[in-house]
């Protein structure tokens, strides 16, 4: 699956389920393991749990491999293992505390708006 397609399935993801501040980091110069970064924020760590999980099926649905997932059990970071793609899902207080943007921080991706999140921020 295209990279940017498989990013666009995760941010879409994380959007249905109301998953917070998200940024989307190219790292393919920082890291040869995996090329993006994907930080989100949930409330709660039922949402945090929730929006591993959403991008977990919906990428499973697409064909995408998931190849790993840690942190589950207590919800307060949740790391999602995508191969090419790594997916940090936390509280916004241990997101704050680790701040990620500053380790992985190099190039934020901008992703085109379309489908249910261009209508929503249009206000339709």
């Amino acid at each position: 699956m295209d990279i940017r397609k498989k990013q666009r399935a995760v941010v879409d993801a994380l959007e249905d389920v109301k998953g917070r501040d998200i940024v989307v980091f190219n790292v393919a110069s920082l890291s040869p393991f995996f090329e993006r970064v994907v930080i989100a924020s949930g409330d709660s760590s039922r949402q945090v749990k929730a929006l591993a999980d959403h991008v977990q099926e919906k990428l499973r649905a697409l064909g995408a491999r998931v190849h790993g997932v840690e942190g589950q059990a207590s919800g307060e970071w949740v790391l999602v293992d995508l191969g090419d793609i790594v997916v940090h899902v936390m509280h916004p207080a241990v997101r704050s505390y680790y701040n990620l943007e500053e380790i992985w921080g190099g190039r934020p991706v901008r992703l085109k708006r379309h489908g249910k999140a261009a209508a929503r921020r249009a206000g339709r």
